[in-house]
């Protein structure tokens, strides 16, 4: 004889309805899972604040951890050449940091000589921009003169500029001490790397670890081919730059801003649309005629840099579809700003990595 009971067919929602029915016959389990998903809810919520409240040293601990990565193909290519490893890593870094104190050492006297100009020189650049009818006519009307006038002549405008002079010196503190921070750990990170890559290949099962440092290592040597390739492309911009402003006369500006170039250009997408602005804007102190011949170069060599010389470049290094990149550098600058658009890129290659490596060959063997 059959069985009179409906048998209910998968996904009808018979085991939801018999589950719920069972939490409702039984109070004490149905608390017991709303306290742990409330618990979960919380913990969730403290883990979320707590990252935010770090948010600043975990950004410096990146950055430091990225520099270090990029400075390993260096070390480990001395090393091949009998180098030891203390020695090849001192030697790498010592040049980093001479590299970067002779940067700030071109940059900063002429960047405070350009702010004090400025400031000397404002009240008399107004009076001048008063004199002009077109602004004369609008300032008759809005009386926007009278009230930017006084506050330039007074310096009020500095203060104002910074937040107070409180909240510049903060600033800057907060800046020195961040710089530091992140000079000890990038020594750290690269002074100490193969313990580092030691601990973490044996968080991982024994009998998985040599995938794992296989994965970990071609991680590795993505991101520190990344960061050789574009000091590269950096480099070819700045001596580019320094070139063409020594040959339109602007030697005075030429090293800051070949120098300034390099840093803005290390952003993709719009980095060297920022310092081709900069420089055209500089050099049309001089004469529209050289801010034409500089604004030619940037337009130029941005179709060099961006159809020659980075696609040979990042082609063996990343092999990361173009789509990917401007997405990855998109969603990189919308979270975490420029430090996202630079860690993007080795960022999408990486995953991209994983996904080729690892989750293509699962979903072959199923």
């Amino acid at each position: 004889m059959d069985d009179p009971t409906p048998t209910s067919a998968p996904g009808d929602g018979s085991g939801v309805r018999a589950a719920l029915d069972g939490l409702l016959a039984r109070p004490g389990a149905l608390f017991r899972a709303g306290f742990y998903l409330a618990l979960g809810v919380l913990v969730a919520y403290g883990v979320w604040t707590l990252i935010g409240s770090l948010r600043g040293i975990l950004i410096v601990l990146v950055v430091a951890l990225f520099v270090a990565l990029g400075l390993q193909p260096v070390i480990e290519w001395l090393i091949r050449r009998g180098l030891p490893r203390p020695a090849a890593a001192g030697l790498v870094t010592g040049g980093l940091l001479a590299s970067v104190v002779l940067g700030l050492w071109a940059v900063v006297p002429l960047v405070a000589e350009q702010v004090a100009t400025f400031a000397q020189d404002a009240p008399a650049q107004f009076e001048q921009l008063r004199r002009n009818p077109v602004i004369a006519q609008l300032d008759a009307q809005f009386g926007v003169l009278d009230r930017i006038g006084p506050a330039l002549a007074s310096g009020q405008w500095v203060e104002g500029a910074f937040g107070g002079f409180a909240a510049a010196g903060a600033a800057a503190a907060n800046l020195v001490g961040s710089t530091g921070l992140a000079t000890v750990l990038m020594l750290f990170f690269t002074f100490s790397a193969p313990s580092i890559k030691t601990a973490i290949y044996e968080l991982a099962p024994a009998s998985r670890r040599p995938r794992v440092r296989y994965l970990a290592n071609e991680i590795f040597q993505r991101m520190g081919d990344y960061l050789l390739s574009m000091l590269l492309v950096v480099s070819l911009w700045g001596v580019g730059t320094f070139i063409v402003l020594m040959a339109v006369g602007l030697g005075r500006f030429a090293l800051a801003l070949a120098l300034l170039t390099m840093v803005l250009t290390a952003i993709p997408a719009v980095g060297s649309f920022v310092a081709m602005a900069v420089c055209t804007l500089i050099a049309l102190t001089a004469s529209p005629g050289v801010a034409l011949v500089v604004l030619a170069y940037f337009l130029i060599y941005q179709q060099v840099d961006a159809y020659l010389v980075q696609p040979r470049l990042f082609a063996r290094s990343l092999k990361v579809p173009p789509a990917l990149v401007i997405l990855g550098v998109a969603c990189g600058m919308a979270l975490l700003g420029v430090l996202g658009a630079l860690l993007a890129i080795p960022t999408v290659a990486s995953l991209l990595l994983l996904y080729r490596e690892v989750l293509v060959p699962k979903l072959d063997a199923a």
